[in-house]
């Protein structure tokens, strides 16, 4: 394919990503069915070019930006407060659903060797954290009940894709489980050392660019260094991205301009939700190869419903079998644990949210040319991404049915003024300290009377940025934002208001701060 034919497809590719996207949203479908179902009509039209998948495209251009895009975004305050039970779910549920689903497989498909089984079900292990955010927001879950489902989607996909390599590694080789436990040791410390390494490397950097332009470029590119080093060391890669994501997300509020932090969050939006969706499309469009892949190497129709079947059921079991197991503990086990249990309709609802997506379709690609019967786990995993997706459809109707108590919004608008309301007291304490005897008296007082002041008095003044008023209105209302980010950020370390409330005042600073800089950039 020469490259203008290239380029003419990828622009196709991305028209035909926001256009599916944009209208099923509209009428409030399934935008990754969607996608799939496209995708996989047009890999049958004559003349459409046969798709072949990458793996090292998967591996080192796709997974790194997507998990990093996930835990930029991702609050650290809210998943350690919840580690416990994040970590049963992302550590522990994912091994229990190897060790199930993978045995289950090997019964099921007896072509198959153990390794083999093992490295599908790690693929089909991980819950997609785009999907179960989307799912969790439109349905108003509890808050916590969004936190243990966001924090074990995000660290879920690094455990599978740590299983995934030892089963390949048996697979490829002959490996004894001791081996394999130290391999996975390595690469989780490894991995998590690397990430923390990155991150606090990059906070160095970004403290002392000026420049949002210079801040986007660095942070584009972070996701695939610390992946790139940590497979250099044999680490975990998807960790070390993960984990670098979450500090950087964490550390931007004290170390990067507003105007970066804004651009940060959109870029990141951006690419997450070309590549999430994108995804969905092309593996659509390799559905052709995929089943004739299953239909040369498969047992045939009858056999192949009831495999699906019986991989279907044993993922819906065992995710059922250990959150429920894991809500008993709670309410029964120790009193430290009974004082964090959730109600078993809480159970009910985050053993329900088990949406597969990108990661599992983008895994699959990963197993090596070596794996017993490739084509058809490529098969059975396409289906139990898309059957995942049109059960999930059922979840509006679960979570009605269990009553749950929504996500109080006149407690949570209630906070965000209480922080903003202290927020602006520090940036007026700040503007006392600030303002001197040359500083223009209406300027200070109107500064004082609104602290949200932006640009009122725009037409008071004219074009020239020189003159004095203007500049200390700029000087005055900077030093008065800084001081209300630092009460901000403080009220998050005494852990005084919920997570939502400290993004949402954060926000708020970091677009006041990016007007000013947008209206008076001569004054930078």
């Amino acid at each position: 394919m020469d490259p203008v034919e290239s380029i003419t497809w990828i622009v196709l590719f991305v028209l035909t990503t926001v256009t599916v996207t944009g209208l099923v949203g509209r009428i409030g479908w399934s935008a990754p069915v969607a996608l799939v179902a496209v995708g996989g009509i047009v890999s049958f039209v004559p003349g459409v070019p046969e798709v072949t998948v990458d793996p090292d495209l998967i591996l080192y251009g796709i997974l790194p930006p997507l998990l990093f895009a996930a835990a930029i975004r991702t609050s650290v305050i809210d998943v350690r407060a919840r580690r416990d039970s994040i970590l049963l779910l992302s550590v522990g549920l994912v091994a229990f659903t190897v060790v199930a689903v993978g045995f289950a497989t090997y019964l099921l498909v007896p072509a198959l060797t153990l390794a083999a089984a093992f490295a599908f079900a790690a693929v089909v292990a991980p819950t997609d954290a785009i999907a179960v955010t989307a799912i969790a927001g439109r349905l108003g879950l509890p808050r916590r009940v969004v936190t243990i489902l966001e924090g074990e989607s995000l660290l879920n996909d690094a455990t599978a894709l740590v299983a995934l390599n030892a089963s390949i590694a048996a697979i490829v080789s002959v490996v004894t489980p001791a081996d394999i436990a130290i391999d996975f040791a390595i690469a989780v410390v490894a991995g998590v050392a690397i990430g923390l390494g990155v991150g606090w490397l990059v906070s160095l950097v970004r403290a002392q660019l000026h420049s949002p332009v210079l801040d986007t470029s660095l942070i584009l590119i972070t996701p695939f260094a610390a992946f790139l080093l940590a497979e250099v060391v044999h680490a975990s890669g998807v960790l070390a991205v993960v984990i670098a994501g979450l500090y950087l997300g964490f550390r931007a509020p004290t170390v990067a301009s507003a105007e970066a932090r804004v651009a940060e969050r959109v870029n990141w939006k951006t690419i997450q939700f070309l590549l999430e969706n994108a995804v969905f499309l092309f593996i659509g469009l390799n559905l052709r190869g995929i089943l004739e892949g299953a239909i040369a190497t498969g047992p045939g129709v009858w056999p192949t419903v009831l495999i699906c079947a019986g991989i279907l059921l044993a993922l819906v079991v065992s995710r059922f079998a250990w959150v429920m197991a894991t809500t008993l503990l709670y309410r029964k086990g120790p009193r430290r644990l009974r004082e964090r249990s959730w109600a078993w309709g809480n159970g009910v609802a985050v053993a329900s949210a088990g949406v597969r997506g990108v990661v599992t379709l983008a895994a699959v690609f990963l197993l090596p040319p070596e794996t017993p019967e490739r084509e058809y786990l490529q098969f059975l995993a396409f289906v139990v991404v898309v059957a995942s997706l049109v059960g999930g459809l059922a979840l509006p109707w679960i979570i009605r049915r269990l009553h749950l108590p929504r996500p109080s919004l006149s407690q949570e608008l209630t906070e965000r003024r209480l922080l903003m309301a202290e927020a602006r007291a520090a940036g007026i304490r700040r503007l006392d300290d600030e303002a001197t005897p040359a500083d223009e008296a209406r300027i200070v007082e109107l500064l004082r009377t609104d602290a949200g002041f932006l640009g009122e008095t725009l037409d008071i003044y004219g074009p020239d940025a020189s003159i004095p008023q203007l500049e200390s209105k700029l000087r005055l209302r900077r030093a008065m934002l800084d001081a209300e980010r630092s009460a901000v950020l403080d009220a998050r370390r005494e852990g005084r208001y919920q997570e939502p409330a400290i993004m949402a005042a954060l926000q708020a600073i970091d677009a006041e701060e990016t007007a000013l800089k947008a209206q008076y950039p001569k004054q930078d």
